[in-house]
């Protein structure tokens, strides 16, 4: 029997090219994730026009569909289901795909929405070039080991919130140890699920990866004593799990070359295992835990001392960063931070950026209030930008006009700069888990002050953001570059400034 889901997994596999064009399926949060032969067969404005899609975005050779929390987790086992029932012979080279491009070349397309969305695409792929080096294809892969966990990081962290709401209340009580137990379970064995999916991600035994990891965990590494100091379970958190993943991988991948076939089933594995879990307690461990106590101590010192700057600055930036992909890097230290303090105080900072995308792009809705093409392009992006889905509002709207992207980073500065106002007044708002941010984020939050006051600092920061962006869009993000001229879209008469007429200066 079908299902919405289900028909909506069939709509979308011919416009990706069919099962012949895909090599590889995966989803995070919001994403469904494509590995394709060849992006040239895709049918964006096909993709585009299905309901259920809220945005595209090709990255360092993935293809990745905007479906929003939830739809997605219900999307991808029924589009795998699709690709194992209707297998195919790959094209051969040369063939044309079967569906015809959105714009016939030398055409300009007809409405304000295909315009931007032609810009959004050009826009993509040029990022997609500047992103394939060595140090950002690296970062892809190290947010690809921890991408997999964020649906227990969020079910474990709302748990925790509601288990400390039930405390602070004072009832419940004998629930109240289970649902601590539930929250913190996962939270002390991240580390083996960090090395198995690491080994998974660089080409190791995925077990492996889990069986090395696991010694930064084990409860007997607190009778290791390494240069006179005694290791404590846990020790290194992630960044150790990750570094001892990484280093048996290599050491796998060089057994295999160099073990002789019929003794590689017994050696190999004893190898991997012992080599590296001894590097890891004499050496790692250690050193990991270094790291992962200077981040602990950066990021509250970055907050309680400079906080305002350092609000405006992270707040500004975050977008400049997702299109750079170096915002990859900060998942790990997102993580380190919950297994140290329980919450990663960054989050909410960097979350406000989303919320002056919303801002800016409510104040292009108001001001073309005359074309239907972009409004509707709006409206049916603006509930997953309050959300925290910020794809379909940057590469439909801002970024392909250019100006209201710096306008919409406005914003973010001002909303970073209030959490972190209050941050230098030792009110620390974080989030028990990383992935949601905007109004999703409410039920994950946590702090040092209580949730009522948690959660209204930080609901002061996204007004702030939906404030500063829409005032900075509307007074400066559209003068020159966008008018709501007399034909009700682009305004022809503005020159050069204009997305119609010279796309390739309309972004910042």
């Amino acid at each position: 029997m079908s299902t919405p889901d289900s028909n909506t997994a069939a709509a979308i596999l011919p416009l990706v090219g069919g099962p012949a064009n895909v090599l590889t399926v995966a989803h995070c949060m919001t994403r469904l994730r494509l590995g394709l032969r060849d992006g040239g067969l895709v049918d964006e404005a096909g993709l585009r026009a299905l309901p259920a899609v809220l945005g595209l975005v090709a990255d360092d050779g993935s293809y990745q569909i905007v479906l929003g929390p939830g739809t997605v987790a219900r999307v991808t086992p029924a589009f795998e289901a699709l690709l194992a029932s209707a297998p195919a012979p790959l094209a051969p080279p040369g063939t044309e795909p079967a569906t015809a491009p959105a714009t016939a070349p030398g055409t300009e397309p007809a409405t304000t929405a295909d315009r931007l969305a032609l810009r959004g695409a050009e826009l993509k792929a040029s990022r997609t070039r500047r992103n394939a080096t060595p140090l950002k294809l690296f970062l892809r892969r190290i947010a690809d080991v921890f991408v997999p966990l964020i649906p227990a990081l969020i079910g474990c962290g709302v748990i925790a919130g509601l288990n400390g709401l039930l405390i602070n209340l004072g009832v419940l009580r004998g629930l109240t140890p289970a649902l601590t137990a539930i929250a913190a379970g996962f939270m002390a064995l991240i580390a083996v699920f960090v090395g198995f999916n690491t080994a998974k991600v660089f080409g190791g035994t995925p077990v492996l990866g889990g069986a090395v990891a696991s010694v930064v965990v084990y409860a007997g590494v607190a009778k290791v004593t390494v240069l006179g100091v005694t290791l404590a379970p846990g020790q290194g958190g992630v960044l150790g799990a990750l570094a001892a993943a990484l280093l048996g991988t290599y050491v796998e991948k060089w057994c295999r070359r160099w073990v002789p076939p019929t003794l590689d089933v017994l050696v190999t594995p004893t190898l991997t295992v012992l080599l590296t879990g001894l590097v890891t307690l004499y050496a790692l461990m250690y050193a990991a835990g270094e790291l992962s106590a200077a981040i602990g101590t950066a990021a509250a010192w970055l907050l309680s001392t400079t906080g305002a700057l350092a609000g405006l600055v992270l707040g500004a930036l975050f977008l400049p960063l997702v299109m750079l992909g170096l915002h990859q890097a900060l998942i790990p230290i997102h993580t380190t931070l919950i297994e140290q303090q329980g919450y990663t105080v960054l989050l909410p900072v960097l979350a406000m950026a989303g919320a002056g995308q919303v801002g800016a792009a409510l104040a292009v809705y108001v001001r073309l209030r005359h074309d239907t093409s972009i409004r509707t392009t709006i409206r049916s992006a603006l509930p997953a930008g309050l959300l925290g889905v910020g794809e379909p509002l940057i590469y439909g709207v801002s970024l392909p006009l250019g100006r209201p992207f710096v306008t919409a980073c406005a914003g973010g500065a001002a909303g970073g700069a209030f959490i972190g106002f209050f941050s230098m007044l030792g009110d620390h708002v974080g989030s028990t888990a990383i992935g949601p941010s905007g109004v999703a984020l409410f039920p994950l939050l946590s702090g040092n002050r209580g949730l009522a006051v948690t959660a209204a600092i930080y609901a002061g920061g996204l007004l702030t953001g939906y404030a500063v962006g829409f005032a900075a869009t509307y007074f400066f993000g559209l003068g020159g570059a966008l008018r709501d001229g007399p034909d009700g879209g682009l305004d022809r008469d503005t020159g050069d400034a204009s997305p119609a007429r010279r796309p390739e200066q309309a972004a910042v």
